[in-house]
């Protein structure tokens, strides 16, 4: 009896999970969790588009809940509604978008679609995405297209535990084709990843004292310098100076003997030039 009630609470939650996805596809339903309380029956639903399933005034919430309350025969169900914050790291809602442009654009253009959807979710911060389209793409027969990108875990615990899967289908004219779509986040922890750090040497205690008092000792004495230099320097240009009119006192009296000497000379000269001249007329009267 237990296991009887077991499952038929697990087929209501599926079935609940698909008619609000069936109703909600164009804002992008991530995932839906129903839990039990004494007022009635909480649906939370996260999505990448929230303004879709309010709609004016709450008008859809109003709606959905009175279609589970006549379909599910639920007493008084509660819509909550989470926004997702990165929506090309969740694989479910890149899965539905995937089978959203195939309904609009076609089986024809699935290559660009599908190229389109790997940058996006490289470029917002995933370590690797695979996507696997397969069905009559493009011709008659079914096939099977695979598109990688990254770094993707494939066994192990963290290929079960850490890469986030989801699958969904497009039901066009040439017939269904299946999505299948992996996503590993920056966030795993690899249990093989290795980091290497550079652990600086440490330094005693006294070495470390040792070249703070070589450093105060320097700038003491640069200090000390400064202070010299400004003391000097005023003191220095009065004494150049003085020197200067030294000199010049003392080398004016040695150029005014010279010049006596030299006028006593000429003065001397003329003198003798006069008994020459005496001395030659006297001979010339004798004769």
């Amino acid at each position: 009896m237990i296991e009887r009630k077991l499952l038929a609470q697990n087929k209501t939650e599926l079935g609940i999970q698909d008619f609000i996805k069936g109703m909600l596809r164009n804002a992008l339903v991530s995932d839906i969790k129903i839990n039990k309380t004494p007022l009635g029956e909480k649906i939370t639903v996260h999505c990448a588009r929230p303004g879709l399933i309010v709609g004016r005034k709450g008008g859809n919430i109003k709606l959905i809940s009175q279609e589970l309350k006549t379909n599910f025969k639920l007493e008084n169900p509660q819509l909550e509604i989470v926004e997702v914050k990165n929506k090309f790291t969740d694989a479910n809602i890149v899965a539905s978008m995937i089978s959203n442009s195939l309904h609009q654009y076609g089986s024809v253009r699935f290559k660009g679609i599908a190229h389109k959807m790997i940058s996006s979710v490289m470029g917002s911060g995933a370590m690797g995405i695979e996507i696997r389209l397969s069905g009559k793409i493009p011709s008659a027969r079914s096939r099977t297209w695979r598109f990688y990108a990254g770094y993707l875990k494939k066994n192990g615990d963290v290929a079960v535990s850490q890469v986030d899967m989801a699958r969904d289908n497009a039901n066009l004219k040439s017939g269904t084709i299946g999505i299948v779509v992996k996503i590993m986040k920056s966030d795993v922890v690899l249990p093989d990843k290795m980091t290497f750090t550079i652990q600086e040497e440490e330094i005693p205690q006294q070495e470390e004292e040792k070249k703070e008092e070589k450093i105060e000792k320097k700038e003491k004495k640069t200090v000390k310098k400064t202070k010299d230099e400004k003391k000097v320097e005023p003191k220095a240009e009065p004494a150049k100076e003085e020197v200067k009119e030294e000199t010049i006192e003392e080398t004016t009296p040695e150029v005014t003997e010279e010049e006596t000497k030299t006028e006593e000379k000429v003065e001397e000269q003329p003198a003798e030039e006069v008994k020459e001249t005496t001395e030659a007329e006297s001979k010339v009267e004798e004769q």
